[in-house]
């Protein structure tokens, strides 16, 4: 009996969505067409909207993001989304705000039999809470390093943000259960080999979509990696002597984009980038200022096809 209520209000909200958008009566006018409340014709559309049935976009020849994203693409070759969001916002809603867009935008991406790789952090965090529930068969979403430490296994926040890209499109979650550091690459090598880390690895060789944010120290709303008991003192300034800049998936790059002879990687769970530049469409969300030397970073390394971020994050990465 739930299952028929719930396909006759989706069938419902359908039907109202199409003659309020697209044959542009008026609610009154649904509201007696389909002998119900103006009340309940506003239920409806917001259902729609909530859903995923209707998706509002706003595009301007005159529109500052527009320009934006045309110079982002320019130069850097990648596919932007410049997110509007006062300059005074405060991080968290500016957060918030580019997640909800960046989850309107994978409602685009995620398609069926796909595999999509999931990295943990503040910023997948806030996407996972804000996706637009539609079910797509086949759909597989692996993670993409592990998360464990010396403080916590990690695995209930990582399991958390994963199984909720996984039940958003009623798709099979794939945990990693290594930690994101090795004490000894040594180590890290002998896992390899296992066959059920192997798997793990196969899935992320042959993903489709790639979702992640990039770790900075000096972001306002802390990177995970730095604020979650991962790295010590001693690391953060071997990293710091490197020139790193951020990280992806845990794995560490400089400002030109170069990973190689940091040592720190040799111990990382994350994918190589090159692994990550196979991947056809690669999705980084990043919000805040304070995150743009981490991102030109990884702009420079090539692990970006799409882009979205906030207008004060467009406007330092073009000047």
């Amino acid at each position: 009996m739930d299952d028929l209520t719930d396909g006759r209000s989706a069938q419902r909200a359908l039907t109202a969505a199409h003659l309020y958008y697209v044959q542009d009566r008026t609610m009154e006018a649904i509201a007696r067409e389909l002998s119900t409340s103006r009340s309940t014709v506003s239920r409806l559309l917001s259902q729609a909207r909530a859903t995923g049935i209707v998706d509002i976009r706003i595009r301007s020849p005159f529109a500052a993001p527009q320009l934006l994203e045309e110079r982002l693409a320019e130069r850097f070759g990648v596919s932007a989304h410049v997110v509007p969001v006062p300059d005074d916002a405060h991080d968290v809603e500016r957060l918030e705000r580019v997640a909800v867009a960046a989850a309107h935008l994978l409602d685009e991406l995620v398609h069926a039999e796909m595999t999509i790789g999931v990295a943990w952090g503040s910023t997948t965090a806030a996407i996972s809470r804000r996706l637009v529930p539609r079910t797509v068969h086949g759909t597989t979403f692996v993670q993409l390093n592990g998360s464990g430490n010396t403080h916590t296994t990690g695995l209930l926040y990582a399991s958390e943000i994963l199984s909720r890209f996984a039940a958003a499109y009623g798709g099979s979650a794939q945990q990693f259960p290594v930690p994101a550091f090795f004490d000894d690459p040594r180590t890290k090598h002998a896992m390899w080999r296992e066959r059920s880390t192997r798997r793990i690895l196969a899935m992320q060789a042959a993903m489709d979509l790639v979702v992640f944010s990039t770790g900075s120290a000096d972001s306002r709303v802390p990177s995970h990696v730095y604020s979650g008991g991962y790295l010590e003192a001693q690391e953060l300034s071997a990293l710091d002597s490197a020139g790193v800049v951020g990280d992806v998936a845990t794995v560490f790059f400089r400002a030109d984009g170069s990973s190689d002879s940091i040592a720190l990687n040799e111990r990382a769970t994350g994918p190589h980038f090159d692994v990550l530049r196979r991947v056809p469409r690669r999705l980084c969300v990043v919000a805040g200022a304070t995150k743009v030397s981490s991102l030109r970073g990884a702009l420079a390394a090539g692990l970006a096809t799409d882009l979205v971020v906030d207008e004060a994050v467009a406007r330092a990465l073009t000047e």
